[in-house]
């Protein structure tokens, strides 16, 4: 049977692409009918009519919000009958939200695996993101080989919301380390050392990250299309301090590199890829 997909951004675009690389067959929805037309996928007018012909349907929205607008929409997946059907959430949720969202599909009989993805575009289609899930032990298991199919590492966190929890962590260290990179990359280049030597110095220097090797020839070229937004990081950096906020934890770190986010965002800058804050610097 075809697995359903809704949310074809750029990561979900990428994730499509990599299960029918992976010889499955998807049908789709989205909410902008026109912006998936060269995809070559059956397109569904609904949610409600995409898991009505699909029992696995993966989601890969920008946030909550469009989550639960997914969800309560006329037509929306909770007017379907859920009785047998799994929906694997791929979208960096809120911490609270979605304990809503796994009580709602379990009121409804489905089964809700939240299944945040680590990484991004390029990573994406070539299988080799991190997922880490939490719910039900039995859904995983069944769910795995889809994972498996996505995700080069895939990690267990029985408990609703630690996924999405581990997710916001992780993401602290990600926007860290690229606004660290960039003013590094921004001052070296003051320094009038070339930037491809700097980062390849970097890369074997203090700098060696998973980030400045995805990052890497971006900088190089100067090219901000986005795998990663400015938009996206920011949005995540302000939900984890929401956390930190929920657990009396002052955040010091996360602080300055959500704001100079959020400074890309109030330029006009927000659609770029998250590298671009490089910019900031070099101005």
């Amino acid at each position: 049977m075809a697995i359903g997909f809704i949310g074809l951004g750029n990561l979900g675009r990428a994730i499509a692409s990599r299960l029918t690389d992976m010889g499955e067959e998807l049908k789709i929805y989205n909410r902008t009918k026109s912006k998936v037309e060269d995809l070559n996928y059956e397109i569904k007018d609904s949610p409600k009519q995409l898991i009505e012909d699909c029992d696995v349907v993966f989601m890969c929205l920008f946030e909550s919000s469009a989550v639960k607008n997914i969800f309560e929409m006329e037509d929306g997946l909770l007017s379907a009958d859920l009785t047998g059907k799994t929906i694997i959430d791929l979208t960096t949720n809120h911490y609270e939200m979605v304990l809503d969202f796994h009580q709602q599909i379990d009121e409804k009989g489905g089964d809700y695996l939240e299944s945040p993805i680590f990484g991004s575009v390029a990573p994406a289609l070539q299988g080799l993101v991190t997922i880490v899930t939490s719910g039900k032990k039995e859904t995983y298991e069944l769910c795995k080989p889809y994972l498996e199919k996505i995700g080069k590492e895939i990690f267990y966190l029985k408990e609703p919301g630690k996924a999405s929890k581990m997710k916001l962590i992780n993401n602290l260290c990600l926007g860290s380390f690229m606004a660290t990179i960039a003013e590094c990359t921004a001052l070296g280049e003051m320094c009038d050392i070339e930037k491809p030597k700097l980062l390849e110095i970097l890369g074997v220097g203090g700098g060696q990250s998973l980030v400045l090797k995805a990052k890497t020839q971006k900088l190089i070229e100067e090219d901000f299309s986005a795998h990663f937004s400015n938009n996206a990081i920011y949005k995540d950096l302000h939900t984890l301090q929401d956390l930190a906020y929920s657990l009396n934890q002052p955040l010091y770190s996360a602080a300055v590199p959500k704001e100079l986010f959020g400074k890309m965002k109030k330029d006009g800058r927000g659609e770029e890829d998250f590298c671009s804050i490089y910019q900031l610097f070099k101005d």
